[in-house]
């Protein structure tokens, strides 16, 4: 099928309500329960989520108070409550059928299966935290996780959790200067690796870059670097510092008690990228952020004790914390875990996945849906339509807006036209789901995110805090907390506050950062895009600025460097450098040549996510005459759009020719 064809058949005002069947088997079923459940917690905000928090959450020591607003935006919920993550996701089952049921079916890069139970995957994480204890990991301790998409990385959270340590996980794509840099922030006293990780058939080392994030200093903290030895190839080991799995786990027991932590403990810190060049260790709590992973499993997916669940996210971003690591989990279901990639060996990996395990809830990023598209127009042996996708009941769509016509071809050839679309809306700040649709209640609109979940008071604001009306594009906000809510940014709270709690908008209200638009008709929220110098790239944000500090730190050849995005077909948006050399413009191939080395470079900086998709260069950038870079004709030179805006305030307008060409 054609992209044309995919673009023919959208009509974006078209409504698809849920099925009868759909809505009859739902946990919230019809638009009637959904606004009850809102009006519940309208009525008795405090009550409401207390309900919720005693009926998701196991606590070794109930909660007596709810929500503390004493010190906002400072918030705390359950204060009082003690828990443990791990205990909340394993122990809960034992002693019930779901102690022996399938907790994961693990397919490797290769297509080797590996499934572990409930009480299996219980031994396997109490005995790795023995390990850990044994070597000094206690309660309040931060351990960085650098691991490929495997059952062992589960484990490694999940051990941390049972300790009371707080992790850090860092997706295995970063380079040893974005592992470095998170080390040092966050003060880790241990690294847990493996050799080398399988994507696409190729060997890929991570303990060699953990290596040399080691080696770059102020990792003073480190003690221990416990290594998953993946495969059988060698790697350099240090003595005394350097432990395999295999002798971290020699003699452990697989009974580790769970350590109760106050409600409030931070459960972990996942750095995400920020307006300026130093990443955000945004910080989650363990009460309110375990009641939200289990809550919105339950009511997002619907999720029932037949399902089999596969969310495609990697452990190293939110997705694979709330729906790979905890959710899923807490909420006793059977999930898909997959170490590949959705290429390899071909693209129809995913749709014959799908088959193999009669997965049932299917949940990934619009960027892997456009390129499936796009391999599937080109090979019919590739197309979802080649495999049975039977088993499907639920699909769900995480990490930006998916645009209308690929939720189109995504509900007709996947979901062959039966299957309900979530279009999940939230952050890494928000610890779940925010706004999204309801399988078995909310009529869809392609594109659209829909509603806010019951007891999220999402609104769309100008400047000034004002409420906009439905058709007035603005900021999105959050009114009041919530308990997944970001507890603060390590180490940081005054950019906490900054970022998140502006002023400007009573220090109270949460900003999102994304701009959006209610529908007239039906007051559904469509996200837009972010309304500060962040990119959002395939569903990983990276700040313009980190881009911009990496090409400069390339100290023998680049003298300035603007980035901004541009829309992309395939990845949601393109990062687009322009850049001024310390020597002549270059053209022809030499340009080609200088653009591939600053590539490489930002790759090795940041990591491959990060590489420019477009390199422009020129004499100098756009600025006014104050020295202001005006970032807004860049953007309209990376769309390839016409000057149209008023340059007479520029100190150069000449420059604008020269950098129009792409290298």
């Amino acid at each position: 099928m054609s992209s044309n064809a995919i673009q023919s058949v959208l009509v974006e005002n078209r409504v698809f309500p849920p099925s009868e069947a759909v809505q009859k088997a739902a946990r919230i079923s019809g638009m009637a329960n959904y606004q009850a459940l809102c009006a519940e917690a309208e009525n008795d905000y405090e009550g409401f989520w207390a309900r919720l928090a005693r009926e998701n959450v196991v606590w070794s020591k109930p909660f007596t108070q709810i929500l503390d607003e004493s010190n906002a935006p400072f918030y705390k919920w359950f204060a009082d409550g003690e828990l443990n993550a791990s205990a909340n996701s394993l122990d809960r089952h034992m002693g019930t059928p779901t102690e022996n049921k399938t907790a994961i079916i693990f397919e490797a890069d290769d297509g080797q299966v590996t499934k572990v139970t409930y009480r299996e995957l219980l031994d396997r994480v109490s005995q790795f935290a023995n390990g850990l204890k044994a070597r000094g990991v206690k309660k309040g301790d931060r351990v960085l996780l650098y691991m490929p998409m495997t059952i062992e990385g589960v484990v490694a959270m999940q051990a941390c959790a049972r300790l009371g340590a707080t992790h850090s996980v860092v997706f295995g794509g970063f380079s040893a200067k974005a592992v470095q840099e998170r080390i040092v922030d966050v003060g880790a006293v241990a690294v847990i690796t493996a050799n080398y990780q399988m994507r696409g058939g190729k060997e890929l080392p991570l303990k060699a870059i953990v290596d040399e994030a080691i080696a770059m200093g102020g990792c003073e903290s480190i003690k221990n670097v416990f290594v998953y030895e993946r495969t059988a190839s060698p790697y350099a080991k240090e003595a005394g510092r350097d432990v395999p799995f295999s002798e971290l786990l020699a003699g452990q027991s697989t009974d580790c008690p769970p350590v109760p932590v106050n409600a409030e403990h931070p459960l972990f810190v996942l750095y995400t990228s920020g307006s300026t060049g130093k990443p955000k260790g945004v910080q989650h709590s363990t009460g309110g952020y375990m009641l939200w992973a289990r809550q919105t499993m339950r009511w997002s997916f619907d999720v029932q004790d037949s399902d089999v669940f596969w969310c495609t996210a990697d452990i190293g971003w939110i997705t694979g914390h709330t729906y790979v690591a905890y959710g899923p989990l807490a909420a006793g279901a059977t999930q898909i875990v997959f170490e590949g990639v959705p290429t390899y060996p071909n693209a129809g990996r995913f749709w014959q996945m799908i088959e193999r395990h009669k997965c049932t809830i299917f949940y990934t990023a619009p960027t892997a849906i456009r390129s499936l598209i796009k391999a599937s127009e080109a090979d019919a042996a590739v197309h979802p339509n080649a495999s049975d996708l039977s088993s499907l009941r639920i699909l769900g769509s995480v990490g930006e807006p998916i645009n209308p016509e690929a939720w189109m071809w995504y509900y007709k050839h996947v979901g062959q036209e039966r299957c309900p679309i979530v279009d999940t809306f939230w952050q890494t700040e928000n610890g779940g789901h925010m706004i999204t649709p309801l399988p078995g209640a909310t009529p869809l609109v392609p594109g659209s995110c829909t509603l806010p979940l019951p007891g999220i008071t999402a609104a769309i604001v100008d400047e000034a805090g004002h409420d906009l009306p439905n058709g007035a594009g603005g900021m999105l906000v959050v009114k009041r907390p919530w308990p997944s809510m970001i507890r603060n940014i390590w180490g940081d709270p005054e950019r906490f506050k900054k970022s998140y709690f502006p002023e400007e908008l009573g220090g109270k209200t949460y900003l999102a950062g994304d701009g959006a638009v209610r529908s007239e008709d039906r007051g559904y929220f469509r996200i837009t895009g972010r309304i500060d110098d962040v990119l959002n790239v395939s569903g990983h944000r990276m700040g313009t600025m980190e881009i911009e500090s990496a090409l400069v730190a390339k100290t023998d050849l680049v003298a300035e460097a603007a980035v901004v995005g541009r829309p992309d077909d395939l990845t949601g948006e393109a990062i687009c450098a322009f850049v001024v050399l310390k020597r002549p413009v270059p053209t022809g191939d030499e340009a080609k040549a200088i653009a591939k080395e600053l590539r490489d470079w930002v790759a090795k900086e940041i990591g491959p996510i990060a590489k420019p998709k477009d390199i422009r260069f020129g004499e100098n950038l756009p600025k006014t005459r104050s020295g202001k870079i005006m970032r807004r004709l860049l953007r309209s030179l990376a769309k390839g759009e016409t000057i149209t805006q008023d340059t007479s305030t520029l100190e150069n307008p000449a420059i604008l020719d020269q950098l129009a060409n792409t290298n």
